[in-house]
C-alpha cells in the first residue's frame, strides 16, 4: 500500500504550494476534493471541465513533482432534499466527468442520507429500532428504495460512462451507508463499482472493531483513510458516545479525531493494515488529518510518521 493525503488539511495553501509541502514530507499522492462539503480549495471544477489548457497545467504541476492523484473526493449529502443536496448531487456527477478527463479511476464520497418521507425537509438518520413505531420500517424502505437506490443506479451508470472504476463510500455517520451491512445492501442493488472507503475512526466511536470490519468486507474495500480517534476517558463513561457537541469543543467531547497514533497505538495500526493487505487490498491509504487538539503542522507530521511505520507495503 502507498501513502496519500487528503488535501483539505492544507486548504490555506495554493495548489502548487500544497504539493510542495506534501512532497517535502515524503507524500507523493493526493486525494483532492472537488466539492460537496468541501470548498474544493485546490481546484476550479468549472475551469478544469471546460479548459483543456487548465487541465494540462494541473496535471503538469503533479507530474513535474512525481506526484499522482490517488482519488477525487466529493463527500457530501447528494440526497439532502434542499439546495445543498442539489449542489452536492451536481458535484458528484461533475466529479465523474472530471475523473474521465484526468484519467482518475477512483472517487471517494458518501452515500447520502434522504429525508424519511417526500414531505420532510431535513435528512433523517434512522438508527433506533424500527419496532417502536409501526411506520419506521416503511420510512427506511422509502429512503432506500425510492431515493437512494435510483440515485445510485444513475450515478454508477454516469461513472461507468466516464471510465471510473471504483466509488469508495466513507462509513460516515448520518449516511445510509455506515457499516458493512448497509454497504452490501447498496452494492447488491447497484453493482460492485460501489465499495467502502474504510475509515476506522468512525467505526470506533460507533462501537465496531475495524479489523473485524475489514475481514467482513473482503474485496469490497475500495479505499482506506488513515484517521485516528480517541475515546476520552472520564467523559465516555458518563455521557456515552452519541456526541452532539461541535468538533472544536475538544475538552468537553466524549471522543475526538486525533493524529494517527494518538488514539490507537502503532501496534494496533500495524495489525489493522496487515489484515487489510490480507484481504487483497493494495491501494492507497489517505491521511485525513482533523486533529484539533494540536497544530495542523504537528498533526500532519505526527500522522505521516505513524503511517509510514505501519502501512503494509
Amino acid at each position: 500500500m502507498k501513502l496519500s493525503c487528503c488535501t483539505d488539511v492544507l486548504s490555506k495553501l495554493s495548489f502548487e504550494d500544497m504539493l510542495d509541502t506534501l512532497k517535502l514530507k515524503g507524500v507523493s499522492a493526493i486525494e483532492i476534493t472537488t466539492g460537496g462539503w468541501s470548498s474544493a480549495p485546490h481546484l476550479n471544477m468549472t475551469k478544469l471541465l471546460t479548459d483543456k489548457g487548465a487541465r494540462e497545467a494541473f496535471q503538469s504541476a503533479l507530474s513535474k513533482r512525481g506526484m499522482t492523484i490517488a482519488a477525487l473526493n466529493c463527500s457530501g449529502n447528494p440526497l439532502d432534499p434542499g439546495p445543498m443536496g442539489q449542489a452536492h448531487k451536481e458535484a458528484a456527477f461533475n466529479t465523474m466527468e472530471l475523473a474521465g478527463l484526468l484519467g482518475v479511476k477512483k472517487i471517494v464520497m458518501m452515500s447520502g442520507l434522504p429525508p424519511a418521507s417526500p414531505e420532510d425537509t431535513v435528512p433523517n438518520w434512522i438508527t433506533y429500532t424500527v419496532s417502536w413505531r409501526a411506520d419506521l420500517k416503511e420510512k427506511l424502505d422509502y429512503q432506500w428504495n425510492d431515493v437512494a437506490i435510483p440515485f445510485w443506479k444513475a450515478l454508477v451508470a454516469h461513472a461507468e460512462h466516464h471510465g471510473v472504476e471504483k466509488i469508495a463510500l466513507e462509513n460516515f455517520s448520518a449516511q445510509l451507508v455506515w457499516n458493512p451491512e448497509t454497504l452490501f445492501r447498496l452494492r447488491n442493488a447497484v453493482g460492485p463499482m460501489v465499495g467502502l472507503n474504510v475509515d476506522p475512526s468512525h467505526m470506533i466511536w460507533m462501537g465496531m472493531d475495524p479489523i473485524a470490519v475489514v475481514r467482513e468486507l473482503g474485496d469490497a474495500i475500495h479505499h482506506v483513510h488513515g484517521k485516528d480517534i480517541r475515546l476520552e476517558k472520564g467523559m465516555v463513561e458518563k455521557n456515552g458516545l452519541l456526541e452532539t457537541k461541535v468538533v472544536e469543543d475538544v475538552a468537553n467531547r466524549t471522543w475526538n479525531y486525533v493524529a494517527v497514533g494518538c488514539g490507537r497505538d502503532l501496534q494496533w495500526w500495524k495489525a489493522f493494515f496487515s489484515v487489510i493487505r490480507m484481504t487483497g487490498y493494495n491501494g492507497f491509504v489517505s491521511l485525513e488529518m482533523e486533529d484539533l487538539t494540536m497544530s495542523m503542522e504537528a498533526g500532519l507530521d505526527t500522522s505521516i510518521a505513524a503511517l509510514k511505520q505501519t502501512i503494509s507495503q
